[in-house]
């Protein structure tokens, strides 16, 4: 339906009549538009095949050596993140692989796993499969992601609450990239996109972000000590230079505007610049997003170790790469990461 503000504003308009036809016409087609691209009208991919039928899961089975973790996560090291900024509750086989392989090159850090789609105050998990399968990690807790209170205290506050906020093309994407560097602000740690499959521990690298390529910087790493100078510059860039309507203009177009200041650059380059770290891009995003299709393509074992050498996580592109079938068992290069980094969610998906 029609918003009632729209409805009074029909009311108004008509009452100006030679201007009332274009105002409407106007009105009409950036609500639609709004609509079709906010994702209102939703893809049916993204909210994600029914992954096997069964949302009980034996750890025994799937997880025979759980990580051993005395006396749980040591408070020195720091948290790492997954966010979810959909309503969705119903995990890919590749959001469990993030998290598994996260939680296992991790044992002493606290995996947690923020879903805005679960309501607060609920204290039980949705019946699910990935769900059960993650609570075989000690090491991993799933919560409620309250924005209102991740936001408070911070520039993006004021920026959230404005109510035509949620009516802006890419706002999904805007708000995750707007959680990420508040979290890292507040609380400092390592935050993943969950289309991340970890190889190694991350934890020795601080306050750094990873190069894309092509003079870019990406946000779906980052890893900084809580209150960095450079995150708060991050959230004052968001507030400043805001712009929802262009894809990445918050995300990575904004930590490469950031970065160039703060380093005096006009060119983004593999570096550490007062205190901050560029990554290259072998370090997270060894295959480029322009060359995704190679996740899928067969490689030998001695061209997997070759490529992933230097690398601490492999990024996989879920934008571009998701609804593409993956053969399982198989020598595809996502297969071998799945067989090697998250076992437990590789042994259901070849179960289902």
């Amino acid at each position: 339906r029609m918003p009632s503000c729209l409805l009074k504003l029909t009311r108004v308009v008509l009452s100006h009549k030679p201007w009332a036809l274009i105002i409407l016409i106007f009105l009409f087609v950036s609500f639609a538009y709004i609509k079709l691209y906010w994702g209102i009208w939703e893809d049916p991919r993204s909210r994600g095949p029914p992954y096997g039928l069964s949302a009980e899961i034996s750890c025994a089975h799937y997880v025979p050596s759980p990580l051993n973790i005395a006396g749980g996560p040591s408070p020195s090291a720091g948290n790492v993140f997954f966010v979810e900024t959909s309503e969705q509750t119903t995990p890919s086989y590749l959001f469990s692989c993030s998290v598994e392989s996260a939680a296992r090159t991790h044992p002493e850090s606290r995996v947690l796993v923020l879903m805005k789609g679960m309501a607060k105050g609920n204290t039980s998990l949705p019946k699910h499969w990935a769900f059960s399968l993650l609570g075989c990690f000690p090491n991993v807790e799933i919560r409620p992601l309250d924005l209102t209170e991740l936001f408070s205290g911070t520039p993006l506050r004021r920026w959230y609450l404005w109510p035509l906020r949620h009516w802006e093309p890419h706002f999904l994407a805007v708000l995750s990239d707007a959680c990420r560097i508040v979290l890292m602000w507040k609380f400092g740690g390592i935050y993943l996109d969950t289309d991340f499959i970890v190889l190694k521990n991350l934890q020795n690298l601080t306050n750094a972000l990873g190069i894309q390529g092509d003079d870019v910087l990406n946000g779906a790493f980052l890893s900084f000590k809580p209150k960095h100078e450079f995150m708060e510059l991050c959230m004052q860039d968001f507030v400043q230079n805001y712009n929802g309507w262009v894809w990445g203009h918050q995300g990575p177009e904004l930590l490469t505007r950031v970065f160039k200041k703060w380093c005096s650059l006009r060119t983004i380059k593999s570096m550490n610049c007062k205190g901050v770290s560029a990554l290259a891009p072998e370090a997270v995003y060894p295959i480029p997003w322009q060359d995704w299709k190679k996740l899928f393509e067969a490689v030998s074992a001695l061209e997997l170790h070759k490529l992933l050498k230097n690398t601490y996580a492999v990024h996989i592109w879920n934008k571009l790469s998701q609804g593409t079938k993956l053969e399982i068992p198989s020598q595809a290069l996502l297969a071998q990461l799945y067989s090697q980094f998250c076992p437990a969610t590789y042994a259901k998906m070849k179960q289902d």
